[in-house]
């Protein structure tokens, strides 16, 4: 009779939750990822505007210059902002994954050991099977040796 584990139902429904939660650690980081590409184009943007303001700038469009870039800063407070939400949303998604990946590994722990506990029975099914059957032929041979005797006597 092959081994067969009574939870394994739950053991793969666990597998499965911890699968989908990896998936919501990599949404939630490729959200952080998104949000600081942003970050990374609004500061190069940043950096754009004052060297141009800079460089070639008459005095009349200085006061809309520094609007913009007011506007851009603001813009970019707004990114930090956002991408520490999302780093937070990350932390969590990641807690949950440990906690996951922890009950699949209980279970995967438990299924080892009744996986032992199984061949240790089936070992000593067979021992005592091997010594039944070492039993009869000693009885066999015992009851042969004396048929020969009672032939010889």
């Amino acid at each position: 009779m092959p081994f067969r584990y009574r939870l394994q139902k739950v053991l793969d429904f666990r597998i499965r939750k911890k699968e989908e939660q990896l998936q919501e650690v990599l949404k939630a980081k490729n959200e952080v990822d998104r949000i600081q590409s942003l970050i990374d184009e609004n500061n190069r943007e940043i950096a754009g505007v004052i060297k141009t303001m800079r460089s070639t700038t008459d005095f009349r469009m200085m006061d809309s210059y520094d609007k913009y870039l007011k506007h851009l800063y603001e813009k970019g407070e707004e990114l930090e902002k956002q991408k520490q939400s999302a780093i937070q949303v990350l932390e969590e998604e990641k807690k949950k994954l440990v906690e996951r990946e922890k009950e699949v590994k209980v279970l995967e722990k438990h299924k080892e050991k009744a996986l032992e506990q199984y061949k240790e029975e089936e070992k000593q099914a067979e021992n005592k099977l091997l010594s039944e059957v070492a039993v009869q032929k000693y009885f066999q041979k015992t009851r042969a040796r004396k048929e020969e005797e009672g032939e010889d006597d």
